[in-house]
């Protein structure tokens, strides 16, 4: 397993995590884009026969379940020159290679003893997307035929053909292609002999369509796509304009971010490395666009294009709006309730289904509810009234 430790302590950092809440500085980049970011709160580690130690993560679930999942690559050469990978061609590093079945038979003995209940798998490129597509591909089959019903995450390769990602998304319960960049221009920068359109945007847009042409009980995977955050010139509405595109037009199930941190023997060592705080502001924009029903009008850019790092969005939204236009909370639509700080989506819900049977007017109604009524408070009417906006809040 010589080979397996080194291709597991690679992925260390990778997505298939949640984004960090005050934002750590990266280590680097792995290959296409993969995140390499350390949460060592949710990292372990087992021991194999011959006692080498192999990282093990804690991924999450669905409803929040934790469960343990091997970060390998099938290889960390790569023929590819991203400016800003780890792994790209010519750099000084140690290397390693897995054979489909070697990779499968070796996550295999971790599964049955235990140790892992599921695979993140991504590899350098070696002969062409399509080819090493097709080794992915190999070792999921795999998988499968032995037996393995549990999570799969499986990268899609720069280049891919359309034949492959449906097969991938049959196989895999989320396939990820990184975008890297929010266009060809800002991805030259990074990655100059991608195609931006024809290798990453066409296949990340096939999968909703392979999605939609499938029968309800047969839907094949998620999909998700990566930034890389800070490596050039972009700005933020630039990245949030192709997010939001992708959760429109890709179905996309989520789109990470990854500050960047400059590598030793890379063309970009000497670029500075990103404030990890603008790559959580990107996730919170990024989820009011997906599950608040905010558009990208709505969120508080800056005439550079930023969006304000002393405060999360959804905050300098409503400072903006709401202060003088308060939401009264028994007559509120839904899309004007999710605006509101302290409100998500589940508790909206609640507070809709509640404000049926009795109206709402002291604020410990709302904590019932889940909803954060101190945050609400300055934004919001109780049966016409504002909340009081100081100390604990009456019952």
């Amino acid at each position: 397993m010589d080979s397996l430790a080194v291709l597991a302590e690679a992925m260390q950092w990778e997505v298939d995590t949640f984004p960090p809440a005050t934002g750590r500085p990266d280590r680097g980049r792995a290959p296409c884009g993969a995140s390499l970011r350390p949460h060592n709160d949710r990292e372990s580690s087992v021991t194999d026969a011959k006692g080498r130690q192999l990282p093990i993560y804690q991924a999450a679930g669905p409803g929040g379940r934790r469960f343990p999942l091997l970060k390998a690559m099938l290889t960390t050469a790569c023929e590819r020159d991203c400016h800003y990978c780890a792994f790209r061609a010519g750099r000084s590093m140690r290397r390693a290679t897995f054979k489909p079945e070697e990779m499968a038979n070796a996550f295999d003995d971790l599964r049955r003893a235990g140790q892992v209940e599921g695979l993140f798998l991504s590899t350098g490129i070696l002969g062409g997307g399509p080819n090493t597509q097709n080794r992915l591909i190999d070792t999921t089959e795999i998988l499968r035929r032995q037996g393995f019903g549990g999570y799969i995450h499986l990268k899609i390769m720069p280049g891919v053909e359309r034949g492959q990602v449906e097969r991938a998304m049959r196989l895999a319960n989320r396939v990820s292609l990184n975008l890297e960049g929010p266009s060809a221009g800002r991805l030259e920068g990074l990655a100059p002999h991608k195609d931006f359109e024809r290798e990453l945007l066409a296949p990340l847009l096939w999968m909703e369509e392979i999605r939609k042409a499938a029968p309800g009980a047969a839907r094949p995977s998620s999909s998700a796509t990566q930034f890389v955050v800070g490596a050039g010139e972009e700005t933020d509405v630039e990245i949030l304009s192709m997010t939001e595109r992708l959760y429109r037009q890709a179905g996309l199930s989520r789109a990470y971010f990854s500050a960047f941190d400059p590598l030793p023997d890379t063309p970009l060592e000497n670029h500075p490395a990103e404030n990890p705080l603008r790559e959580h502001r990107l996730y919170q924009a990024s989820y009011l666009l997906r599950d608040y029903g905010f558009g990208l009008e709505d969120l508080p850019f800056d005439r550079a294009g930023r969006l304000p790092l002393d405060r999360d969005p959804k905050q300098a939204y409503a400072e903006a709006h709401l202060s003088h236009a308060p939401v009264e909370v028994n007559r509120g639509s839904p899309e004007e309730l999710r605006r509101v700080p302290g409100f998500g989506p589940a508790s909206v819900e609640r507070l809709l289904s509640a404000r049926r049977v009795r109206r709402l007017r002291h604020p410990g109604q709302l904590r019932a509810l889940g909803i954060l009524a101190e945050r609400a408070a300055p934004y919001i009417l109780l049966d016409g009234k504002r909340p009081p906006l100081q100390g604990r809040l009456a019952l």
